[in-house]
C-alpha cells in the first residue's frame, strides 16, 4: 500500500487565537479528530503562514488585539479566496459573526466550542470546498458515462481484471495501442471504486510543456512565477480523495518522473510558492501505448517509477484481436452518431459487417467510430453501405501466396505480414515522412513508431 493510500489527515487547518490556552486546546481537539492543525497567535502571523504553506481551512477568533477575525477574513479573501474561514465568537457577538458571514466566512461557532459541533462545522466547510473544486473541474472537462462494450473472450478477460481491481486502491497500469479504450476502462475502475463520489481527473502527460509541468500537476501560488496571477490547484489536488489518470505516462519528461514518484510514494508534493508540502489522498491509474519495460532498459523511463505503477497490469487488446466485438461496437457508434444528427439509427448490412471484420483497424475503436461517422455524414443516402477504408495492400512477392497455396493458414502470421505490407506501402507513398505515413494509415504517429520497431523498420522513415 502506497503512502497515498495511507494518508490519514482530514485536512490542514490553521487555528488563529490570541489566548494561548484556548489556541492550544483547539489545536489538540482538532488533532485528536484527525486534522492536521497548526497554531497562529495573530492575524498577521496567520497571513504569513498562509503565504508560505498550503492551508485547507482557517479557524479564527473574532475578537483579537490589532487586526481581528473580520480583518483577517478580508485579507484572506483578497489573497486566497478559495480558503474557507470559520469564525469563533462569544454569545454576545453573534451580530458580528453574521457580519463575517456576509463578508464571506463559511460558518461561525460559539465559544466555548463544543468539540463535536466544531468537527461538524470544519468538515462541512472542507466538503463544500472540495465540492466547489470538483464542480470547477467537471465544468471544464465533462466526462462521458459510456461503458466499455464487448463480449469477445479477450475483452471479457480484460473486464474481469478491471472489475477485480476496481474496489481496491491498487495502482493500475493500462497498456495498449491508442484508441483501444484505455480511458473508458480507467473510468470504470473509478466508478466501481469506493472513491466514485469524488473526482476522476485525467491528465495527458504528453501534452504538457516541460516548463508548465510542475504547475499543471502540483499547482502554484499567486506570484510564484511570471504570469501566476492567482492561486491554482494542480491535478493532484483536484483529485484529492478521488482518482488521477496519468494518460500517456510513458511520454512524461525525465525531470518530472522523480517528482511524480515522490508524490506517489509519500503522498505529498511541493506546490510552487509554498514552503511546506501539500498532502493528498489519491488513487493512481496510468495508461500508455509505449513499451515501458523497453523504455526502462534504454534509460528513458525510471525503473523505480515503473515498478510503482506496474502493480496491477492490464493489457488492452487491439481491435483486430477482438473481431467478435466489431459488430456491437459498430452498431453502438452508428446509434450515437444518428442521435447527434437527429436521424434514425441505420441498419448495418451483412456485407458491411464482413468488410469491417476483415479490416485490420490500425487506429482501433477510435478509427472504427470515425469511419462510421464519416460515412453517415458524407453519404447519408447509402447509410453504411459505402465505407471509406484504407485500400488493401498491393500483392506481395510470392511468399504470402505460396504459403496459402501450401495450406499454411496461420492467422497471426498472416496479420503480421499484412501489417508489414501496409507499413511499407505507407512509407513508399509518404516518401519516408512519418507524420504523412501515420496520416495515410489513420493512426497516431506514436503508434506508427511502435509498429516500425515491431517489424524492424525503425530506421526506415524520417520524422516529418
Amino acid at each position: 500500500m502506497s503512502a497515498l493510500e495511507r494518508t490519514g489527515s482530514r485536512g490542514r487547518l490553521l487555528v488563529v487565537e490570541d489566548e494561548a490556552y484556548v489556541r492550544d486546546s483547539l489545536v489538540a481537539v482538532l488533532r485528536a479528530k484527525g486534522f492536521d492543525a497548526e497554531p497562529a497567535a495573530s492575524a498577521a502571523e496567520a497571513v504569513a503562514l498562509v503565504a508560505r504553506a498550503p492551508v485547507d481551512l482557517v479557524l479564527s477568533d473574532l475578537r483579537m488585539p490589532g487586526a481581528d477575525g473580520l480583518d483577517l477574513l478580508r485579507r484572506l479573501q483578497a489573497v486566497s479566496p478559495e480558503i474557507p474561514v470559520i469564525i469563533l465568537t462569544g454569545h454576545g457577538n453573534v451580530a458580528s459573526a453574521v457580519e463575517c458571514l456576509k463578508a464571506g466566512a463559511s460558518d461561525y461557532v460559539l465559544k466555548p466550542a463544543d468539540p463535536e459541533a466544531l468537527e461538524v462545522a470544519v468538515q462541512r466547510a472542507l466538503d463544500a470546498r472540495s465540492l466547489r473544486r470538483e464542480v470547477r473541474y467537471l465544468r471544464s472537462a465533462v466526462a462521458p458515462a459510456a461503458e466499455p462494450v464487448g463480449d469477445s473472450a479477450a475483452w471479457r478477460q480484460v473486464m474481469a481484471m478491471v472489475d477485480a481491481a476496481a474496489p481496491t486502491d491498487a495502482t493500475v497500469l493500462l497498456i495498449g495501442e491508442s484508441g483501444t479504450g484505455k480511458e473508458l476502462l480507467a473510468r470504470r475502475l473509478h466508478r466501481l471504486s469506493a472513491r466514485a463520489a469524488a473526482a476522476f481527473v485525467r491528465v495527458n502527460c504528453a501534452a504538457i510543456p516541460l516548463e508548465l509541468w510542475e504547475s499543471e500537476f502540483f499547482g502554484h501560488r499567486k506570484g510564484s512565477f511570471t504570469g501566476a496571477s492567482a492561486d491554482r490547484d494542480g491535478r493532484f489536488h483536484l483529485a484529492h480523495r478521488g482518482t488521477l489518470l496519468l494518460d500517456e505516462v510513458g511520454a512524461m519528461p525525465a525531470a518530472g518522473q522523480a517528482k511524480l514518484l515522490r508524490a506517489i510514494q509519500d503522498g505529498e508534493f511541493d506546490r510552487l510558492g509554498d514552503e511546506q508540502p501539500t498532502r493528498v489522498d489519491v488513487r493512481i491509474l496510468a495508461s500508455t501505448n509505449s513499451d515501458l519495460e523497453a523504455e526502462v532498459k534504454q534509460g528513458r523511463f525510471r525503473a523505480d517509477l515503473f515498478y510503482r505503477l506496474n502493480v496491477v497490469r492490464i493489457d488492452v487488446p487491439p481491435l483486430r484481436e477482438r473481431k467478435d466485438d466489431i459488430a456491437a461496437l459498430a452498431r453502438l457508434a452508428a446509434a450515437e452518431v444518428a442521435a447527434r444528427l437527429g436521424r434514425p439509427s441505420p441498419a448495418i448490412p451483412p456485407e458491411t459487417l464482413a468488410r469491417l471484420r476483415a479490416y485490420p483497424w490500425p487506429g482501433n475503436v477510435r478509427e472504427l467510430r470515425s469511419v462510421i461517422e464519416r460515412a453517415m455524414i458524407l453519404d447519408p443516402a447509402h447509410a453504411l453501405e459505402n465505407l471509406d477504408l484504407l485500400p488493401a495492400p498491393a500483392p506481395g512477392p510470392s511468399a504470402p501466396e505460396s504459403s496459402a497455396a501450401g495450406g499454411e493458414l496461420n492467422l497471426r502470421a498472416a496479420l503480421t505480414q499484412l501489417e508489414r505490407d501496409l507499413l511499407l506501402e505507407a512509407q513508399r507513398r509518404s516518401g519516408g515522412v512519418r507524420k504523412e505515413a501515420a496520416r495515410l494509415l489513420g493512426i497516431d504517429p506514436r503508434n506508427l513508431a511502435y509498429y516500425l520497431r515491431k517489424h524492424g523498420l525503425g530506421d526506415a522513415a524520417e520524422e516529418g
